[in-house]
């Protein structure tokens, strides 16, 4: 089985949903840095970690980037939980923020999934081969 088309695919859409996330995230940086700073900063940052992620991902070797897409986007779901259940220091919002909210949360949802099968594909692609041992072996006297 051919796995090339399916990784290509999978590292196309997951550098969408970085690219994606880190533009919605830079939109909304300005905003939080005078409503509370530190949300602000780790926005920011979170963008620069995705647009890195992203690149990478167009790479020979993709792990380390796969790695710090899924990181970020993983940190970036639980930061969005949090903030809207038991809320971060000096840091609560209510609801879904659409439409903002909804395409973060796809994105990086869908980054993560896409790392998840990413990883399937790259176990069939590099599956080591079954070494077996001859039937009958000829001796030479």
């Amino acid at each position: 089985m051919n796995t090339r088309p399916a990784e290509a695919s999978l590292r196309g859409v997951a550098g969408a949903c970085a690219v994606l996330s880190a533009v919605v995230h830079l939109l909304l940086v300005p905003e939080h840095l005078e409503e509370v700073a530190y949300v602000g900063i780790l926005f920011l940052v979170g963008s620069v970690a995705l647009l890195v992620a992203a690149v990478g991902l167009a790479r020979p070797h993709p792990l380390p980037a796969w790695l710090l897409g899924t990181a970020v986007s993983g940190g970036m779901v639980l930061g969005f939980a949090l903030s809207r259940t038991v809320g971060l220091p000096d840091y609560r919002e209510e609801g879904w923020d659409p439409p903002y909210g909804v395409l973060s949360m796809v994105a990086e949802v869908a980054f993560v999934l896409a790392f998840v099968v990413w990883c399937g594909v790259e176990r069939t692609r590099t599956a080591p081969t079954e070494v077996t041992r001859p039937a009958a072996s000829v001796h030479v006297r």
